[in-house]
């Protein structure tokens, strides 16, 4: 444990370099942590401004992930990080310091945690508030297997992820269940943005309010140098938790049924073991609660915690300015239709800057809210608004609306409110991984009565389909839109209404149909020209609208070809092919179609244009499936002929 000798170590060897197992760590002393600190901190400065990651909510948890190590051992004491975007340190004590350079990278290390990567991620997660849940399920089970275990399982929970309510669920039942399980609450007051609710401001008063923790402690040392009569011990506790009821009315967490043990200053390491043994002892539910500094260490995150909690790749000296992004096209033209209409309201869940509503903030302050982690209370939040006129508009990445699925089903759709979803993120995320991936939105909203989705082709059309969807009152709208910069379409033209569920045909041609859905209609385009070169004239298509399809310009299309390619960045199974097959069998037309879309697989991190290849719906892909076709149909037809002739 910490305090005994220093190892021997290779001298050309940093401390670091040297830990093969966190459980190394036992063995080293307070000073020994301390220059550990140092040194994460330095890699993760070094590594990560250069690959790009969330930088700022990691370096604020290195002396944390360093006292969790060195008083648990890992994996037999299991450690659930909620999210995983602040366990970079932890990853580095767990024996990927030789490939930290590859984080978020094609074949390289997770930016969140993976039961895959190694044995001491617990839990794998990139959507915050699960890690009480995940790691109470992991204690029952360990009290299940052996009633006398001295195993344990830790949940690591930032504040931010406290205004989910589904951490609340998984205290609510902790505390009911009683088994030795330890919450340690990771307080930065920031999550992404400055937390907003209720919570947050109890945890100030805890944060800044030293009475009730200084008066505690002088209580409890005077009675313990008084008699020990039985009645005056509980006259003594009964005056102990008046005086706490009277600073905090009441302490949110022992009504819970946790033992609360804090605040504890996070960036002290002898501190926090000594709290982490204490918590370790104790044969009940504990609530420890460590207040960090977000970004500790690195000047730029500390001066700006918001847009130092995630930083970028460096940009290849000399590339040329990228167009503008979508998210800032999005907000922009919201914001230019909210002068004029005076009911729209925009709603966020702790992502502001993600979805650039900080930009309608500025503008209309009064109809903003960010409503913190609580994506199933953004979305019922906006059915409530919208039954009284207002026109609400939720800006949620796609993978985080999965979160709300209930809520969009039960106080949206069939309630036909005219809520507009605006799916963010929408197809593949990149470099954030299998979490954060939209590929699911358009199967999983399509079978919902009464919803019109959208997805737009470039940032224009992005700006028209928002203004299509106010206009449209008669239930839900979904626009959904990819991560990133846009084509470089102008957005200078002022916005029309589009037709709903009206496709638009881009280019004639009678051999093949491409019909593209949102973004995947510029590599659809790509592979027209591709196929052009070899004289096959395709008809491609520009969707629009996965929901209602425009019918009767695919049955055209199906008719005049005679073979139809489908594309979209969405998962094949249930998605916008699956509803042009749907079309067509119902129509009776019997016209072979390919599906391109996302396969039934799990897709890591990497480039998006790496991810879209990867997943076969870039142009290459999409010309090689239209040459198959066709070469399919006319093997078909040949086949036709010579069996008239052998009639």
């Amino acid at each position: 444990m910490p305090g005994a000798s220093e190892p021997e170590t290779n001298p050309a060897m940093t401390l670091l370099e040297s830990i093969d197992n966190p459980v190394e760590l036992h063995d080293l002393s307070f000073a020994e942590l301390e220059r550990l600190a140092e040194e994460i901190r330095s890699a993760l400065i070094d590594t990560v401004t250069r690959t790009g990651g969330h930088l700022g909510a990691s370096l604020g948890t290195v002396e944390l992930a360093i006292a969790l190590h060195a008083v648990f051992s890992s994996p037999d004491d299991a450690i659930v990080w909620d999210v995983g975007h602040q366990a970079y340190a932890h990853k580095l004590l767990t024996g990927r310091l030789s490939r930290f350079g590859t984080l978020r990278q094609e074949g390289g290390i997770s930016g969140f945690l993976s039961r895959d990567e190694s044995a001491h991620d617990a839990f794998g997660a990139g959507h915050a508030s699960t890690a009480i849940s995940a790691a109470l399920g992991i204690a029952v089970a360990q009290h299940l297997t052996d009633p006398k275990t001295e195993r344990r399982s830790v949940a690591v929970i930032g504040d931010g992820a406290l205004t989910g309510g589904m951490a609340f669920e998984g205290l609510n039942n902790a505390g009911h269940q009683q088994f030795p399980f330890i919450v340690v609450l990771n307080d930065n007051e920031m999550s992404i943005a400055p937390n907003v609710g209720a919570i947050s401001k109890y945890l100030d008063r805890m944060r800044t309010d030293k009475r009730y923790n200084r008066a505690k402690d002088d209580i409890q040392t005077l009675l313990e140098k008084m008699p020990q009569g039985d009645l005056l011990i509980e006259l003594g506790k009964r005056w102990k938790d008046s005086f706490k009821e009277f600073v905090y009315h009441r302490m949110i967490w022992e009504e819970l049924g946790f033992t609360y043990l804090g605040p504890v200053p996070g960036h002290d390491i002898r501190a926090l073991v000594e709290s982490l043994r204490q918590a370790r002892q104790l044969e009940t539910p504990v609530f420890l609660h460590v207040l960090t500094e977000k970004g500790k260490g690195f000047a730029a995150a500390e001066a700006d915690q918001e847009r130092g909690h995630s930083v970028s790749a460096k940009a290849s000296p000399g590339a040329p300015p990228s167009p503008p992004k979508y998210q800032d096209v999005f907000a922009e033209a919201l914001i230019e239709l909210a002068n004029d209409d005076p009911r729209i309201v925009a709603i966020t869940a702790a992502m502001p800057t993600g979805t650039s509503l900080s930009k309608f903030a500025k503008i209309h302050p009064d109809r903003f809210f960010d409503v913190g982690i609580a994506e199933q209370h953004a979305v019922t939040f906006a059915g409530g608004l919208a039954t009284q006129g207002y026109r609400p508009v939720c800006a949620i990445y796609s993978t985080f609306l999965q979160r709300a699925y209930d809520q969009i089903v039960h106080d949206i759709c069939l309630q036909r409110l005219p809520v507009i979803f605006a799916l963010d993120r929408a197809g593949f995320a990149g470099d954030d991984g299998r979490t954060h991936h939209g590929i699911f939105d358009v199967s999983y909203l399509s079978c919902l009565p009464g919803i019109t989705i959208m997805a737009p082709k470039d940032e224009r059309e992005l700006r028209d389909m928002l203004k299509t969807a106010f206009q449209h009152d008669a239930g839900p709208v979904a626009i959904r839109y990819p991560r990133g910069a846009g084509t470089g379409a102008s957005t200078s033209e002022p916005m029309t209404v589009i037709p709903v569920g009206a496709g638009e045909l881009l280019r004639a041609g009678n051999d093949v149909a491409i019909i593209s859905l949102g973004v995947t209609t510029a590599a659809a385009e790509s592979a027209a020209d591709r196929l052009a070169i070899e004289g096959i004239q395709a008809r491609v298509i520009n969707a629009r609208f996965a929901k209602p399809l425009d019918a009767q310009l695919i049955l055209d299309a199906a008719d005049a070809c005679g073979a139809v390619v489908t594309v979209e960045e969405n998962v094949v199974t249930g998605g916008f092919g699956s509803a042009v097959l749907e079309l067509l069998a119902n129509e009776g037309r019997e016209i072979p179609v390919t599906t391109l879309g996302v396969p039934d697989q799990i897709f890591e991190q990497a480039s998006q244009k790496r991810l879209r290849e990867l997943a076969g719906i870039d142009d290459v892909a999409i010309a090689n499936a239209a040459r198959q076709l066709i070469a399919s149909r006319r093997v078909a037809a040949t086949a036709v002929r010579e069996a008239s002739a052998a009639l």
